[in-house]
């Protein structure tokens, strides 16, 4: 574990990353004890300065030579094939890894976090690295947790509308292209995506299992049991890639052991930490993509009874996906690390 220090030297492994660099802003807003900052990219961005608290700080190449002597914590939110080669290394070299892929959350060794969920499990780390989730289950647990302390759960639908940037700034740029192009009356071009994402939906994130399930839609089954410690939660979703730019949304249905009132699931949902409800239908208030860009909170709102089912639930959920569902998880976590 750390030692107590008044400031620490964290490295961020993707510093140029759209996630990386909201990272930095994260940094400097919750005013994170450094003493040095670290920032790693590709040989492209070497040499680049970026701003944080005050300083700048000059991104490094990625290399296999590249030295992390001094470091306490390394965010790592690059590519797969950059956690695999990097992560187990520095973890082995006494750094603590805060981990922002798929590749070790569902290792039974290594914790996968939400601090305002599960931060109980940050007290073992026996291989130095702590995983967050994808960024649809961060805030799907956090709406599930409250139900679940209150009403206990049985089963969970959701399906999600997933803005472009969850893919990265290329799939933005192809979007903002797109658009302008078949607004001028051209041919819309495709490089990130498998068809145009302008003025259309994909239901495929990820790649497609045997059964006919996406990648996506088994990791946030999987993520959810295992943040909430539910190994027997049923869980099912439907992934979509949606033509918004920034904020992930969510529609959940929730099937509970015991009878729970709108009103009373709103109080529960309200009194969870990092949660905004967000929800008067008489004034036509509920979340959208544009309520929570650049926002910490989960909002969430269209609460209501699910009478096609015993003990039903119905909720709409929209969080900022580069933020809680990335860059804030992660500092959230390193917070953890250094109070403790």
């Amino acid at each position: 574990m750390l030692k107590k220090k008044s400031g620490y030297v964290i490295a961020i492994l993707g510093a140029t990353g759209a996630v990386g660099k909201e990272t930095l802003e994260i940094l400097e807003e919750r005013k994170f004890p450094l003493s040095s900052l670290r920032l790693f990219a590709s040989k492209r961005s070497a040499g680049v300065e970026l701003s944080c608290q005050g300083r700048d700080w000059k991104v490094e190449e990625l290399t296999p030579a590249a030295s992390f002597h001094g470091v306490d914590i390394a965010l790592v939110s690059a590519t797969d094939t950059i956690s695999k080669e990097y992560g187990q290394r520095l973890a082995a070299a006494g750094v603590i890894v805060i981990d922002d892929s798929g590749v070790f959350r569902m290792d039974s060794d290594v914790p996968l976090v939400v601090p305002e969920v599960n931060a109980a499990a940050l007290r073992l780390l026996p291989r130095g690295i702590v995983s967050i989730p994808n960024c649809t289950t961060t805030p799907l647990v956090m709406a599930l947790k409250p139900l679940l302390d209150t009403a206990g759960i049985k089963r969970v639908v959701v399906t999600t509308f997933q803005s472009v940037s969850g893919t990265g700034a290329a799939a933005m740029d192809e979007l903002m292209t797109q658009t302008k192009d078949l607004l001028a009356f051209r041919d819309a071009k495709t490089e990130v995506y498998p068809y145009q994402i302008a003025f259309n939906l994909l239901p495929h994130i990820g790649s497609f299992g045997d059964n006919g399930d996406c990648s996506e839609e088994v990791k946030i089954a999987r993520e959810t049991r295992k943040i909430l410690d539910a190994p027997e939660l049923l869980v099912t979703a439907t992934t979509v890639r949606v033509p918004v730019l920034r904020c992930h949304s969510e529609a959940v249905n929730v099937e509970l052991y015991r009878p729970l009132k709108a009103n009373d699931a709103r109080a529960a949902l309200a009194a969870m930490p990092g949660v905004l409800v967000y929800d008067d239908p008489n004034k036509k208030l509920y979340p959208m993509p544009l309520d929570a860009t650049g926002k910490d909170e989960v909002y969430i709102g269209r609460v209501r009874e699910d009478a096609s089912v015993a003990n039903g639930l119905n909720l709409w959920l929209v969080s900022d996906n580069l933020r809680k569902g990335a860059a804030l998880n992660a500092v959230q976590i390193a917070e953890c690390l250094v109070t403790r």
